[in-house]
């Protein structure tokens, strides 16, 4: 079942087309198995296992995070957490919200609307941060630092991020390209590149929100 969960991730075929020849049964049965583990937290669990054991082996940056968004097409209108995307003519789409620790492993990952603003999620996307074990000592969730482009510049966003005990480096509107914070910024865009070479996340095509959220979910413990 998890084999023909990801067969179907990686290729984007429909469920039902799920060839029988490979020995993966029937796609609905898939479909479901991928639902129930998804609610019964299966997911969250392995990526939390995972983070933790690569916090062991101090190969998790927590001295910053950084986050970024990404817009993608759903074809199947009317779906929850779909919205006119502005930057595809207003054609209906998503967004996946993704922070990650300063190496670029994702940590949490949002699925909301292709209309809904960066910096709306942006708190949310801190507090969906599990605590990470691994090591002696209290489970860390907050990092030091936290890196943005200039879709999360708003001061009182920034103040809620202060108010954290996280200093915010937050790129200004208006302000000349070049101020180094690039640098730190691109691990997140390469953590969705990596995401989105699986065709069934390049582009949404399941309506229910779940469905799509529970891929999502899957490939974060594959991403780190």
């Amino acid at each position: 079942m998890l084999c023909g969960i990801l067969y179907v991730l990686h290729t984007g075929i429909p469920w039902e087309y799920l060839p029988w020849g490979l020995g993966f049964g029937s796609g609905m049965p898939c479909w479901r198995g991928l639902r129930d583990w998804n609610e019964a937290g299966v997911w969250q669990r392995l990526h939390e296992i995972l983070l933790a054991e690569l916090n062991a082996a101090a190969r998790l940056d927590r001295s910053r995070c950084v986050v970024d968004s990404s817009h993608v097409r759903a074809l199947k209108k009317g779906g929850q957490h779909t919205g006119p995307s502005p930057v595809d003519r207003g054609r209906a789409g998503s967004k996946h919200h993704l922070i990650t620790d300063g190496h670029g492993t994702p940590l949490a990952v949002l699925l909301t609307g292709g209309n809904r603003n960066d910096v709306t999620q942006l708190l949310p996307l801190l507090d969906a941060i599990p605590p990470v074990r691994g090591r002696v000592g209290r489970p860390r969730r907050k990092p030091d630092a936290l890196f943005a482009d200039r879709g999360y510049d708003h001061d009182i966003y920034r103040d809620q991020v202060r108010a954290r005990g996280i200093v915010p480096a937050i790129a200004r509107r208006g302000t000349l390209h070049g101020t180094a914070l690039g640098t730190y910024r691109w691990v997140v865009e390469r953590s969705f590149a990596w995401l989105h070479g699986f065709r069934r996340l390049r582009i949404r095509w399941e309506r229910r929100a779940d469905i799509h959220e529970a891929l999502l979910r899957l490939e974060l413990p594959r991403v780190s």
